[in-house]
């Protein structure tokens, strides 16, 4: 608290500090000391050790640097967060800076002149400088010395510091005392003397130039013992201030030991905790402790305070209630005539303003005529309520009236002179002014009006009342019931939150509307600080259904009035009402439907604490229930009796309670049987999760019943019960006995995650499974429909887990598949059938992958029509993909053709017309999203694609009607000498094709030796008889026609009876624009345009003949050869056709 800098020198200063005021928390043990060099966020500690006096010197500060400084506190508990930083502090010596300044001595010469010389001046003369004086302790305390000395004079303009030197007083044994850093200020704190000795110090002025004389030693010098902390206050007195305040006095400490000031700590009667009444110490001795709670009760203590700390409390004040102090009440006012019969006045008034501190009890009246001055007493016994009837007075005479309102301590002053009022019999026959209207339940928002019946009925009885309501300061006043209310309150709603209002009230019988009562006092709709509502609720212990209320403000005179409907209730058989401190409860003692209505409680003595609360039907109804419950105990369950079915094929029957006592005590019951633990079952309980339990080792049919457990729990106690039988019994056996066997078979190999399928990125679709308790001997064999599966990678059961790729998924794959896993320890098996939704659901995985996967649509002509394709990771038919055509589903017809290969799916339009033209789509489905690709065939696209359809088209006819060996030729034929050689080929061609047949590219013509013939457009042959080995060469057909053609190579070698055969040597087979290159060949037409991308069907093969002799040529008289079987006529290439793509 409170830090602050004293003695600031260039390189010292010392910081103090007030001790704070620990209420609560341990004593202090000591303090730390920070500090901060301005312009930075770094806090350095001063002090290594905690110090104990409230009070440090710093040393080592910079020259010139600015600083700020902290305390922390320390006790048993830790260290305290920082106090609030001192102001800022410039290290400097003062007398450096008077010097600098410079004082002016002053010589006069014969009174006629005045010579000024400046100290400055003279120091520019000195070299070394003089030395110190005046060597004394300015701080003497346990811990530290603080030597303090007067600067040398002169002293020599160069840097100066200081050395310092000690002895044991008496000894003359000078020792330096080691400063760490060079010493500028006059000032010097030693720490480390021993206690009991004396010492003796002097100081050295030492500059550039060299060191001066020492100083005059400083007289003893001993550290003394700490004075200590001052004796505790004496006698504590508190008395009444105000309703929120109290005055504090005390009698100071007989041993005040340069005391700071004090501390006031107070604690609510019955209360644990002190709170402190101030945070600073306090220097008088009486004080005035604000903000206490009205109507509570306290008691305060006080310590004193010095730089060693806080001295013991003082003993505890008595205990003293929030009260104002006793004063006589102030008058009271608003005298008002409620009848007159000519002969007697009834008068009503307003309760004083200021009850002074205690409650009302009497008024006494006072009249007068109004045409005189002296004032004559009504009555001598006192009136206890605000109405009187003032009896012997003469008709038509004018009176005013006056009265005085006392408590316990006296009568107060009179109230102001009423109105004069005249004596004369009231004859109307509608009623006199309602009266004494007051206020309750005020909040922001809304507030209760509530009055008294007039006096004066008038001609017939009271029937009802209108209120009117004005703002403060208007006479504009609105009737805020429309229809008479019957009873003597009402409850405004609707009101402007701090806004005053006033009230009036007017009777109402069956002649009209009656006076109009007195205005009401201004009422500010804003709720007191603190308020609180009424609170209903059941006993804990005796289950007593209550209304209860908190009074934000009290005083010892309050009561507690509660109403039913705005009537007293006073001794009733059905409630009673309590009240203890702040709190009254209203307790009812057998609540029914007679006990519903509007309860409401006001505290008198108060500024208009009171609070209502509407007890309903269902509000009543929902308390008698906990009421029942809290009277008629029982233990509330989480859950109730349930089983589940454990591992092994163990069945454990349970139940949670809310909470159980370790005194808990239950059973269990199977079919009217207690059972108890024992072999084949165990029963036990946690009273930590209230959680009762049996578990039942071997679950068999003799186990089919009803199970119940029966719990006492102190006075409460329950049961619950479950019936196993039928149905719910055979699915519990048949879950036990499954669990049963899986335990078994967990004992051995076994799956720890049956056969399931994942589809990769690539569409592979991976039947996965995990295995648990294999060893490297462990087999592992895939099957479908019992045929063992053999994959490329075998598995490997120690990674456990295996799996089965089925690349390129399609209906074929469907079947049922299985893993078996075994070794010496045991065999398991897992099944997955894919068929049905599984197969759905493989399909769907596939094609969300391929959907995400699926590029644009690509546009391909061919010689049928024009083909839109879609790329993607796969593509099989039994995935779920829709074609359309503006927006229209297209179906596969002769027109529109379907289908696709691994890669992609496609869609071709056959032989397109302008009426395809327009925006194509595919969609394809995983079941959940769908993924939608697009392609707009219209304008240019249209026409460039009809086009190339057009020129592939033409090419494709010419491709397929062109001439062609179709087979029988062989590549290579070895024949022996004399033998006759027959080559014969079946050609085809739209026309008849054109044969010719070379030797070495020379053509061969027909003779004797060499027969060519071309019998009936289709068979073609070269026969040659009786072969020499001039005949070996190159020979070649070429077939051709206005499509094209095809030339066709064959190589023949003859050997001589008896050498050895010679190796083949393949001839290869030349197209007619190879032959259309060779020299003296017949003229080739053009080749025909290929489409692109249009294979070339290849040549039958024709089994080779080289490995054997050749086969004579047949005679004159043979047909020409047939074709083989095989050999069909050719066959448009694939790309003409629109086939399903083939299964792999």
């Amino acid at each position: 608290m409170s830090v602050k800098a004293y003695d600031v020198n260039s390189d010292y200063v010392l910081v103090a500090w007030k001790p704070p005021n620990t209420v609560n928390e341990a004593p202090i043990t000591g303090y730390f000391v920070d500090r901060c060099e301005a312009g930075t966020d770094s806090w350095v500690q001063c002090n290594p050790a905690p110090v104990k006096v409230c009070k440090f010197p710093v040393s080592g500060l910079g020259v010139g640097h600015s600083y700020y400084f902290r305390v922390r506190a320390v006790n048993s508990a830790g260290i305290s967060r920082p106090s609030r930083k001192s102001s800022k502090v410039t290290a400097i010596d003062a007398a450096e800076s008077q010097r600098l300044q410079g004082t002016d001595e002053v010589i006069k010469i014969e009174g006629k002149y005045d010579i000024v010389i400046k100290d400055d001046d003279l120091e520019g003369y000195v070299t070394l400088p003089g030395e110190p004086t005046d060597v004394h302790a300015s701080e003497i305390l346990k811990s530290y010395v603080v030597l303090s000395w007067k600067p040398p004079s002169p002293r020599g303009r160069a840097p100066l510091w200081y050395v310092i030197e000690k002895c044991l007083a008496g000894t003359g044994a000078w020792q330096r005392i080691n400063t760490a850093v060079k010493l500028h200020s006059p000032r010097y704190p030693v720490f480390d003397l021993q206690d009991g000795q004396k010492y003796q110090f002097r100081v050295f002025s030492v500059n550039m130039y060299g060191s001066s004389e020492a100083s005059a030693p400083s007289e003893p010098i001993q550290k003394v013992d700490e004075d200590g902390v001052p004796s505790a206050p004496g006698k504590i007195v508190a008395t009444r201030n105000t309703k929120s305040s109290v005055f504090v006095q005390w009698e100071a400490p007989q041993h005040l030991k340069n005391l700071l000031g004090y501390y006031i700590d107070g604690r609510v009667v019955g209360a644990k905790e002190w709170f402190p009444c101030n945070h600073k110490p306090f220097r008088h001795n009486r004080f005035v402790v604000h903000g206490l709670i009205p109507g509570e009760s306290y008691v305060f203590r006080v310590q004193a305070v010095n730089i060693f700390g806080l001295s013991e409390e003082s003993q505890e004040s008595s205990p003293i209630a929030v009260e104002p102090a006793l004063a006589t009440p102030s008058a009271p006012y608003g005298i008002t005539m409620l009848s007159c019969d000519g002969s007697s006045m009834t008068l009503a008034w307003k309760k004083p303003k200021h009850s002074g501190g205690s409650k009302v009890n009497a008024y006494y009246i006072d009249k007068r005529d109004a045409d005189t001055l002296v004032w004559k007493e009504v009555n001598l016994a006192a009136v206890t309520e605000r109405i009187c009837t003032v009896d012997n007075l003469t008709e038509g005479t004018f009176y005013e009236f006056r009265i005085q309102a006392a408590n316990l301590a006296g009568v107060g002053l009179p109230s102001a002179p009423s109105m004069p009022l005249k004596c004369e019999a009231w004859t109307m026959e509608e009623p006199g002014p309602a009266y004494d209207l007051g206020f309750r339940e005020v909040r922001g928002q809304s507030l209760v009006i509530l009055w008294k019946a007039p006096v004066y009925t008038g001609a017939s009885a009271v029937t009802g009342y209108f209120v009117d309501m004005a703002k403060k300061g208007s006479s504009e006043f609105v009737t805020l019931n429309g229809d008479p209310v019957s009873h003597r309150y009402l409850q405004v709603t609707g009101l402007e939150e701090g806004s005053s209002y006033v009230f009036r009230v007017r009777a109402v019988n069956s002649e009209g509307v009656g006076k109009t009562s007195e205005l009401s006092e201004p009422v500010c709709a804003k709720a007191l600080p603190g308020t609180t509502e009424i609170v209903a609720g059941v006993d804990e212990e005796t289950g007593d259904v209550f209304l209860s209320f908190e009074a934000c403000e009290i005083c010892e005179t309050s009561k507690f009035e509660w109403s039913k409907n705005y009537k007293p209730i006073g001794d009733c058989p059905r409630a009673t009402i309590t009240a203890k401190g702040r709190t009254s409860r209203l307790t009812f003692t057998n609540p029914d439907k007679d006990d519903l209505g509007r309860y409401s409680v006001v505290v008198t003595d108060t500024d208009g604490v009171s609070s209502s609360y509407t007890l309903t039907e269902d509000a009543l109804n929902t308390m008698l229930e906990l009421s029942y419950a809290i009277r008629h105990p029982v233990v509330p369950l989480k859950h109730n009796l349930n089983y589940e079915i454990l591992e092994k094929g163990h069945v454990r029957f349970w139940l949670q309670a809310v909470k159980l006592s370790p005194s808990v005590s239950y059973r269990f019951i199977v079919n009217d049987k207690a059972v108890t633990s024992g072999e084949g079952q165990k029963i036990s309980h946690d009273v930590a999760s209230g959680v009762i339990q049996m578990t039942v080792d071997h679950f068999t049919r003799a186990n089919e019943g009803t199970y119940t457990v029966q719990i006492n729990d102190g006075k409460a106690k329950t049961q619950s019960s479950l019936v196993l039988v039928g149905d719910a019994f055979k699915a519990a056996l048949k879950e036990a006995e499954f669990q049963r066997k899986e335990h078994i078979r967990k004992q051995g190999p076994h799956f720890s995650e049956y056969l399931d399928f994942t589809v990769t990125e690539d569409c592979t679709v991976m039947l996965t499974c995990k295995v648990a308790n294999v060893k490297k001997d462990t087999a592992f064999h895939w099957y479908k429909e019992d045929d063992e599966i053999v994959p490329e990678t075998a598995p490997n059961v120690m990674s456990g887990s295996c799996a089965l790729p089925l690349p390129l998924f399609s209906r074929k794959d469907q079947g049922v598949y299985k893993a078996v896993l075994s070794d010496d320890k045991g065999k398991d098996t897992s099944v997955f059938d894919i068929s049905g939704k599984v197969f759905d659901d493989i399909i769907n995985a596939i094609a969300r992958n391929a959907g995400a996967s699926a590029s644009e649509l690509v546009m391909q002509c061919t010689p049928e029509g024009i083909r839109l394709q879609c790329y993607m990771n796969y593509y099989t038919e039994e995935m779920k993909t829709v074609w359309k055509h503006k927006e229209s589903k297209i179906a596969s017809s002769e027109k529109m053709r379907i289908g696709g290969t691994a890669e992609m799916a496609w869609m071709q339009i056959c032989d397109p017309s302008d009426k395809e033209k327009g925006h194509y789509a595919i969609e394809i489905s995983d079941g959940v999203t769908t993924h939608t690709r697009t392609f707009d065939l219209s304008g240019q696209a249209y026409t460039d694609a009809y086009e190339e359809y057009l020129r592939l088209k033409a090419a494709a006819f010419a491709e397929k009607n062109r001439g062609r060996v179709v087979g029988g030729l062989p590549d290579v034929v070895t024949i022996m000498e004399e033998k006759s050689l027959s080559l014969t080929c079946t050609v085809w061609g739209e026309p008849t094709p054109e044969v010719t047949w070379f030797k070495n590219e020379q053509e061969v013509a027909s003779n004797e030796h060499t027969r060519v013939t071309f019998d009936g457009g289709k068979f073609a042959s070269l026969v040659i008889n009786k072969v020499t080995t001039d005949d070996s060469g190159k020979y070649s057909i070429n077939v051709r026609n206005k499509y094209g053609g095809e030339f066709v190579e064959i190589t023949v070698s003859v050997y001589r009876h008896g050498e050895p055969i010679p190796e083949p040597k393949l001839g290869q087979p030349r197209t007619a624009a190879a032959a259309a290159a060779a020299p003296q060949a017949q003229p080739v037409p053009p080749k025909s345009p290929a489409p692109a991308k249009t294979p070339t069907p290849s040549k039958p093969q024709t089994p080779a003949q080289s490995a054997k002799s050749p086969t004579p040529a047949p005679s004159p008289g043979t047909k020409s050869p047939t074709p083989p079987r095989s050999v069909k006529s050719p066959t448009p290439p694939r790309f003409m056709k629109s086939p399903t793509p083939p299964r792999k």
